[in-house]
């Protein structure tokens, strides 16, 4: 993993598009710092679309319904509520440059959410940045049990009907390893991202 700090406070948006298509991506120290620092990796978080596992107690949960899934309604809402503090988590690494660099994403049409409402909230969802056939997963968060997880379900699904070939998850953990998520070298990973970012590009919307 490098580490090397940017100085300044914004992340140039062909900067940023740039470091998705080369392996990099930007986090932060913590939500205070105004720096970034750019990762790359030695093993990359990935979840094979076509090998996605949807446990079964999961399936239950879709099945009932309980929640409404929205594509890029209130993707600010989003982001805001990934960067949140929680009991299990008292800090964040998206800071306000890296806030402002992917809702300027997002009007550009290379950043996405998916969204988790009922009756009328926000409960829970996740953002990425698209980039070719490739979606890069940044932060999701759930307000209700399982709302973030259906999110990720409607996720693969909403990319599998795109022709999307590639869903990077950064890095791996014991949540996303339950749908399938694997560790990749970083060498097999990088071409893995070129066949996803050549070719003709497919939409998120």
């Amino acid at each position: 993993m490098t580490r090397p700090y940017a100085p300044g406070y914004r992340i140039p948006t062909e900067l940023l598009l740039k470091a998705y298509a080369s392996g990099v991506f930007p986090m932060a120290e913590s939500a205070a710092d105004p720096e970034v620092f750019w990762v790359r990796p030695e093993t990359r978080g990935v979840i094979p679309l076509d090998d996605f596992h949807v446990p079964k107690s999961l399936r239950k949960a879709i099945r009932q319904r309980h929640f409404e899934i929205r594509f890029d309604h209130d993707f600010e809402a989003v982001i805001d509520a990934c960067a949140e503090k929680r009991e299990e988590r008292s800090s964040t690494w998206i800071n306000a440059p890296i806030r402002e660099a992917y809702v300027e994403l997002h009007r550009r049409g290379h950043c996405h959410s998916v969204e988790a409402w009922r009756d009328g909230t926000l409960v829970g969802g996740l953002y990425g940045v698209s980039l070719g056939r490739a979606f890069f997963g940044e932060s999701m968060f759930s307000k209700q049990t399982d709302a973030s997880k259906v999110c990720l379900v409607h996720l693969v699904e909403r990319l599998r009907e795109r022709g999307f070939v590639l869903l990077d998850t950064q890095f791996t953990t014991e949540h996303l390893k339950r749908f399938g998520a694997v560790d990749v070298p970083r060498g097999r990973y990088e071409k893995m991202l070129a066949e996803a970012i050549g070719g003709e590009p497919v939409t998120f919307a």
